[in-house]
């Protein structure tokens, strides 16, 4: 019997990038494929390069990342899990560099605001990278030596920096939320505490939004997130993404989603998932 090869992992950036460490966390066998852009990732899965996606979805700090909620619904995955990742900052420098030589940092563009209470204290200087585990790379390869960058631990274990300072964020908190999806739905149950995530489109009637939701009221369904999006370009044609708790064969989550169908024109299932224990801890 051939013994199951470990899935690759498709995600957006660098080796060493945080969604890196989100596959690692969920498949600490899984092989990683990295991808420039998010469509990169969705891409790799469905052209058979990689076997699942990890995808984030929102952080604690910024809110939702941009772009998610229009790919998911076009991109014919389904979420499996989900994976938090607490966003801790470290400064590397190359080997041999000590913390007194670093007068400037690379790091995302979002990265940076989120350690600039440590950098002016040290009256170190900053510059935006596209990304900061492609910052370590470039770094590791031959930077200036009086240059530092911030990124994970990961990063600097992948390309051979040295870890000047940990945990550097200015928020103890900041916590990031990750999708890990397949291009087949799951829907058997498999935990205790099941999440069902899908996208649903109200009709045109007034309080059609209020009286889709009543359902979860009446119910006692527990919706933990319902965000709105537009889709083709239109005012009047939104599209709402939400999370509940429970899965759709319970006897409650069934009859609010039989319910909002009465006030819908689409209602889509993107996954039905355990709840990661995480969930709790962070505060998204």
């Amino acid at each position: 019997m051939t013994a199951k090869q470990p899935p690759r992992i498709a995600f957006q950036g660098a080796l060493g990038a945080y969604s890196h460490e989100a596959c690692l966390s969920a498949r600490p066998d899984g092989i990683p494929v990295p991808c420039t852009t998010f469509e990169g990732v969705l891409r790799a899965v469905r052209e058979g390069r990689a076997d699942l996606a990890m995808l984030p979805v929102e952080n604690t700090t910024y809110g939702r990342v941009a772009d998610i909620h229009r790919l998911l619904p076009e991109s014919g995955m389904h979420i499996i899990e989900e994976a938090f990742v607490r966003v801790r900052i470290a400064l590397m420098a190359r080997p041999g560099t000590t913390l007194e030589q670093i007068k400037h940092v690379r790091a995302h563009l979002v990265l940076l605001p989120q350690a600039r209470s440590y950098l002016d204290t040290l009256g170190i200087t900053s510059e935006a990278a596209a990304d900061s585990a492609g910052a370590a790379e470039e770094l590791a390869a031959g930077g200036p030596a009086h240059e530092g960058v911030l990124a994970s631990t990961v990063a600097a274990d992948i390309h051979g920096l040295q870890v000047l300072a940990d945990g550097i964020e200015d928020l103890d908190h900041n916590t990031t939320r990750f999708l890990l999806m397949a291009p087949d739905i799951d829907t058997t149950p498999r935990g205790e505490r099941m999440m069902t995530t899908f996208i649903f489109e109200v009709r045109n009637i007034p309080a059609a939004l209020y009286k889709a939701m009543g359902g979860f009221a009446t119910n006692g369904v527990n919706m933990t997130k319902l965000e709105s999006y537009m889709v083709g370009g239109s005012f009047t044609a939104t599209r709402f993404y939400a999370d509940i708790e429970g899965h759709p064969d319970d006897p409650a989550v069934k009859r609010a989603l039989d319910e909002l169908g009465y006030f819908t024109n689409m209602l889509d299932i993107l996954g039905v998932y355990p709840a990661h224990p995480d969930r709790w801890n962070a505060q998204t």
